[in-house]
């Protein structure tokens, strides 16, 4: 398998599916939907559905049913970045090497665009359970919403501890909500859509857990030594914003060990999949060496 060209059919596929919902008609929101189109389409690594559609695949192949979900966790996902960047939060000027939506357009602008991302992506869902009521999209439907709700204590959680000094579990617990919560949600989504059995879902669980956790501290080795140009955003704002990160907390290298040791328990949870676990293996390891 080609691990690299296998990722990017998949965040292709995605791409054309977010193209769908661009809303393109002149109206006296275009401007707002211009900010909701900017940051979509903006590219990155579409990690949270794919994720979704190689879970499912790992049980069956018409990954179809996944559309809705993939649409809408990538919705969410960049409504959190917006609201990531704004003055309040990280006041970032730079995402994917262009200016962060609020420079782009401005402050307010970027906020509703933020509220309508989130808010299409359950219309997005609803849509599709109008269609298609089943236990399984209910199930999803719940777990979406939950992760959202982890997602927001994360983040807000991260704002608190700026300047302070987190205990191991709180740092956890941030990092686990903040970034780890859609991750595993993308991970049990696709197992749920594809009838998994328990003891499955227990493992993926445990799998999108360790892959989330190790994200988030791979983001904060990257934040202190990463290369601007490579990551599309400056380097060193989290020490300068004091915020409690691994590194702050840890050092570098304790970081590492900690990145190494997530990465190996992840690839250890999904070992039973053997070659069907194939893509979702060299994920977990491009997850702990990516650059960006």
């Amino acid at each position: 398998m080609d691990f690299k060209n296998e990722l990017k059919n998949y965040a292709n596929i995605v791409e054309n599916e977010l193209e769908k919902y661009i809303r393109k008609q002149d109206c006296l929101e275009k401007k707002l939907n211009d900010s909701v189109e900017y940051s979509l389409m903006a590219g990155g690594k579409r990690l949270r559905p794919t994720l979704i559609l190689a879970t499912y695949k790992l049980f069956k192949d018409d990954y179809s049913v996944c559309m809705p979900y993939a649409v809408a966790i990538e919705m969410i996902h960049n409504f959190s970045l917006i609201h990531d960047d704004l003055p309040g939060i990280d006041n970032d000027d730079f995402r994917h090497g262009k200016p962060t939506n609020h420079k782009m357009f401005n402050e307010a602008t970027a906020i509703l665009a933020g509220d309508s991302l989130l808010n299409n992506a359950y219309l997005v869902i609803s849509e599709n359970l109008k269609n298609n009521l089943t236990k399984e999209n209910i199930e999803c439907f719940h777990e979406l919403s939950y992760a959202v709700d982890r997602m927001l204590i994360g983040e807000y959680v991260d704002t608190e501890y700026e300047g302070k000094q987190a205990l191991m579990d709180e740092l956890e617990y941030m990092h686990k909500n903040k970034t780890g919560a859609l991750i595993r949600c993308a991970v049990r989504m696709g197992a749920i859509l594809a009838d998994a059995k328990k003891e499955d879902i227990d493992n993926l669980t445990n799998y999108a857990e360790k892959i989330g956790l190790a994200f988030q501290i791979r983001d904060d080795i990257l934040s202190e030594i990463g290369d601007e140009k490579i990551l599309g955003k400056p380097v060193g704002n989290d020490k300068k914003r004091k915020k409690c990160t691994y590194v702050s907390k840890y050092g570098l290298e304790k970081s590492e060990e900690e990145l190494e040791k997530n990465i190996n328990q992840a690839i250890e949870s999904i070992k039973k999949y053997g070659n069907k676990a194939e893509f979702l293996t060299e994920l977990a390891r491009y997850i702990g060496n990516r650059n960006k």
